[in-house]
């Protein structure tokens, strides 16, 4: 696959949320190369819970990604637990 993250750095949270989607939908293209295989599994998972439920934690675990990255968008968070 050719390279295509320039970057983790976005102008906004909704750049960012969008960036972990493209992120969770890349990692599915590595994991599974093949387009037909995956437009025959896409039925399945489409309407099952637990498939879609999973689908929203990798993409959430990305945006969390994402977010450090920007600091937070640019706020320079402190990250010190209490």
């Amino acid at each position: 696959m050719k390279k295509w993250i320039t970057s983790l750095k976005t102008r906004t949270p909704q750049e960012g949320f969008e960036l972990a989607i493209t992120l969770a939908q890349k990692g599915v293209e590595y994991t599974q190369p093949s387009e037909a295989i995956r437009k025959k599994l896409r039925p399945k998972y489409s309407t099952n819970a637990d498939s879609l439920t999973a689908a929203s934690q990798v993409i959430a675990i990305h945006f969390q990604t994402v977010a450090a990255a920007n600091d937070y968008w640019n706020g320079k968070v402190n990250y010190r637990v209490k």
